[in-house]
């Protein structure tokens, strides 16, 4: 699929811890876990022997170096996946054959991210949202019952607010949608280098109403950045959020956020609330929406309001994806 030559988060980096933790994409169960040096490593959740699911093993130390331990033979696979012994056959050597597939596995911006993509393994290739204020707050997972895309369209769409978050990023006294433009960057993607809406409370830390001047960027198919300022407030935070979404099933994804602010003082748990706050809003009406799967190909009406969102789709059809769109 053309969907696996991306990168995608399939779990927040504090989640993974000493023991192995399963976590899903496109379908396939995978298992991460953490060698002697703290090292991540992923591989599918299936014991080459058996079928067993190696996530219900152990990560033990072996001659200094970690391994993952299946639980139902105890055949032991190394940071490349390669089996490193078989405790009924002390004396063997395994073969090849014997080894469980291994995927690549990087730690960037708070999540772990991983791809199926042949020849994709370099870091380089992660979705990257640019110049952002250097403190960096993880917020989700969120699994919700809807396609990837649709995630991401609600992501990028403005006219949604003065209803689904009515009193927080907007009111019913607001809810035109001022002309913007749609710049496609040098990767083919969408983005709105300035869009000014009123918002009751655009932050955690927003002690009132006030215009705020937005930026969105789409970074990859699943991923988008939203770059916020308050107007006319030099001593605001500048806010970066940016919205990751795993496809684990067509229908089916898993959500998370990162916070980039300029804010040192407001606790990590009061940016989370507020962000828990809005996607709480949005989940309920992610999942009503049908098809789950986003349209791609008609059925759904448009106004000049929606210009991000249908340059979203076209972006979908020119990079030939297929998986959780219709």
């Amino acid at each position: 699929m053309n969907e696996h030559r991306w990168w995608y988060p399939v779990a927040a980096a504090a989640e993974l811890g000493a023991s192995p933790l399963p976590v899903a994409l496109f379908g396939e169960a995978l298992v991460l876990w953490r060698d002697e040096t703290g090292a991540p490593h992923a591989f599918t959740d299936r014991c080459p022997h058996r079928g067993t699911r190696l996530s219900l093993g152990t990560v033990r130390v072996v001659g200094g170096a970690a391994q993952l331990e299946c639980r139902y033979h105890g055949w032991r696979f190394d940071g490349g996946g390669r089996c490193a012994g078989i405790p009924a056959l002390p004396e063997f050597r395994p073969a090849d054959s014997h080894a469980v597939r291994s995927h690549p596995l990087r730690e960037a911006h708070g999540l772990l991210w991983t791809t199926f993509g042949p020849g994709a393994d370099a870091a380089a290739a992660l979705p990257d949202p640019g110049p952002v204020p250097g403190r960096a707050v993880v917020c989700g997972p969120y699994d919700v019952a809807t396609s990837a895309p649709r995630v991401v369209e609600n992501f990028l769409d403005t006219s949604h607010f003065a209803f689904v978050h009515e009193g927080g990023l907007g009111d019913r006294g607001h809810t035109g949608v001022p002309p913007y433009d749609v710049v496609i960057d040098a990767a083919g993607a969408p983005g709105v280098p300035h869009y000014r809406a009123w918002q009751p409370r655009a932050s955690a830390q927003a002690a009132g109403g006030t215009w705020v001047d937005y930026r969105y960027q789409l970074l990859s198919p699943c991923s988008a950045l939203l770059l916020k300022q308050a107007s006319g407030v030099d001593a605001a935070p500048q806010e970066a959020y940016v919205l990751w979404v795993a496809p684990l099933e067509p229908e089916h994804s898993r959500v998370w956020f990162t916070l980039f602010t300029s804010d040192t003082a407001t606790p990590d748990a009061t940016l989370r609330a507020f962000q828990h706050a809005v996607f709480i809003q949005d989940q309920p009406v992610l999942e009503s929406q049908q098809p789950r799967r986003l349209p791609l190909s008609g059925g759904e009406a448009h106004s000049a309001a929606d210009r991000l969102s249908a340059a979203y789709r076209r972006y979908l059809q020119e990079q030939g994806i297929t998986y959780g769109v219709c």
